[in-house]
C-alpha cells in the first residue's frame, strides 16, 4: 500500500508547499482531523487538495435555484450478512484500506470469476434503477441492493470498507460520490448515482450509473448524457499497450465541448481480487506513465459537474459534494483488456 499523511487541526492551519506540487506515488491520503482518521482515494496530482480538506461549509440553498442543497438524513442500523458468505479481507481488518500495488491481471479462471462478479453487479444496478422514483428513500434502495447481493451468495463490497456503513453508495444531485444511503426521500427532478460493487467468489465487480427521478430538467439530462458518453468514449480507446493517460484526455476533451468540469480528486482503479489496485486511472488530462496489459481489469468512472469541481466533504467523512452546489454525474464500468480492445464486464 502507498499512503501519505497530512495532519492538521482547525486552529492555525498550515499546509506545506511540497504538498501542492505534483506527486506521482501518493494515491491514498490518510488524514488526521483531531482524533479522527479518514482515508481518501485521490488522484496523484494534489494541487487542489486544500479545497477538499478545508471546505466544510454550511448547507445553504443552491444560489439562484429552487432546489435545496442536500442535508444528511438518519442512518438505519448496519445490515447483517449471513455467516456463510465470504468477506473481503478488509472487513475484519483494522488496517485502513488503500490501493494495492500491482495490476490485476488474470488467468482464464480469474477472467471467468471477473465476468461472474461483473454480471451480478450489473444485474443489481439494473434492479436498483427500477426503484428510483419520487418518495423512495435512499436507505430503501440500500436495503434492496443488500438483499439481492446476499441472496446471490455475494458480499456487498462497500459494507465495512474503511468504516463505510452501507452496502451501496447513493449520490444525489450535487453529491459527487460516496453518498451514504439514509432517510432522505428522493424528490421529483433529482438525479442519483447508484454505485454497486459485489464480492463474489473472491473477485470484485464494480459499476455505477446516474438515473433520473421523475421529471428532470434539460440541464441535468444533458450533464448525465455527456458523462455517459465520456465513459464509453474512454472505453473505446482501451487496448493492450495503450497509455492510461489517453483515458483522461479522451474524457476531458469531450467534457470541454460542453464546458463541464471534470472532477480530479477521485479516480478509476484496478479491481479484481482486491477492491482497489493499480493502476490509478485519471479522468482528466495528465502525464501519467504506464500502459494497459492483456487480461487486466480496471474501472473507468468519470465524474462531471455543471459548475465547480472543488469537492466539499461532510462531517460523516464520506459524502463529497460540489463546492457550489452544482449538479454532478458519474458513470462507471469494470473492463477487461482483451487482444481486440476492451470487454465491458459490468453489463447485463
Amino acid at each position: 500500500m502507498r499512503e501519505g499523511m497530512i495532519s492538521f487541526g482547525f486552529g492555525g492551519v498550515s499546509f506545506a508547499d511540497e504538498w501542492t506540487e505534483e506527486l506521482t506515488t501518493v494515491v491514498i491520503v490518510r488524514i488526521a482531523v483531531g482524533n479522527k482518521h479518514v482515508s481518501m482515494q485521490l488522484s496523484r496530482t494534489l494541487s487542489g487538495l486544500t479545497n477538499l480538506l478545508f471546505n466544510r461549509r454550511n448547507l445553504d440553498e443552491v444560489p439562484n435555484a429552487e432546489r435545496q442543497r442536500l442535508r444528511p438524513g438518519k442512518l438505519s442500523p448496519r445490515r447483517p450478512v449471513p455467516d456463510h458468505i465470504p468477506r473481503p479481507p478488509y472487513v475484519n481488518s483494522r488496517q485502513p484500506p488503500g490501493i494495492a500495488s500491482g495490476a490485476e491481471v488474470h488467468d482464464e479462471k480469474g477472467i471467468e470469476c471477473m465476468r461472474s462478479s461483473g454480471k451480478l453487479a450489473a444485474q443489481v444496478l439494473q434492479y436498483a434503477a427500477t426503484l428510483v422514483k419520487p418518495g423512495i428513500k435512499t436507505d430503501d434502495i440500500d436495503q434492496a441492493v443488500h438483499q439481492m447481493i446476499i441472496d446471490n451468495g455475494a458480499y456487498p463490497s462497500p459494507l465495512g470498507y474503511g468504516g463505510f456503513p452501507k452496502s451501496v453508495c447513493t449520490s444525489v444531485n450535487e453529491c459527487i460520490c460516496h453518498g451514504i444511503p439514509d432517510s432522505r426521500a428522493l424528490e421529483d427532478g433529482d438525479i442519483i448515482n447508484i454505485d454497486v460493487t459485489v464480492y463474489l467468489n473472491g473477485y470484485h465487480g464494480d459499476t455505477s450509473a446516474t438515473f433520473f427521478c421523475g421529471d428532470v430538467d434539460d440541464e441535468a439530462r444533458k450533464l448525465v448524457q455527456v458523462t455517459e458518453e465520456c465513459l464509453y468514449r474512454a472505453i473505446s480507446i482501451c487496448a493492450p499497450g495503450v497509455e492510461y493517460k489517453k483515458i483522461g484526455k479522451t474524457i476531458h476533451d469531450h467534457a470541454d465541448k460542453y464546458s463541464y468540469g471534470v472532477v480530479r480528486h477521485f479516480v478509476g482503479h484496478g479491481v479484481g481480487r482486491v477492491f482497489h489496485a493499480d493502476p490509478v486511472v485519471q479522468h482528466f488530462r495528465n502525464n501519467d506513465g504506464g500502459r494497459m496489459m492483456l487480461n487486466q481489469t480496471f474501472t473507468i468512472e468519470p465524474m462531471l459537474t455543471i459548475g465547480s469541481v472543488n469537492p466539499v466533504m461532510w462531517d460523516d467523512n464520506w459524502t463529497v459534494v460540489t463546492e457550489d452546489g452544482s449538479l454532478s454525474a458519474q458513470f462507471e464500468h469494470t473492463i477487461l483488456i482483451t487482444k481486440d480492445g476492451a470487454e465491458i464486464l459490468t453489463q447485463c
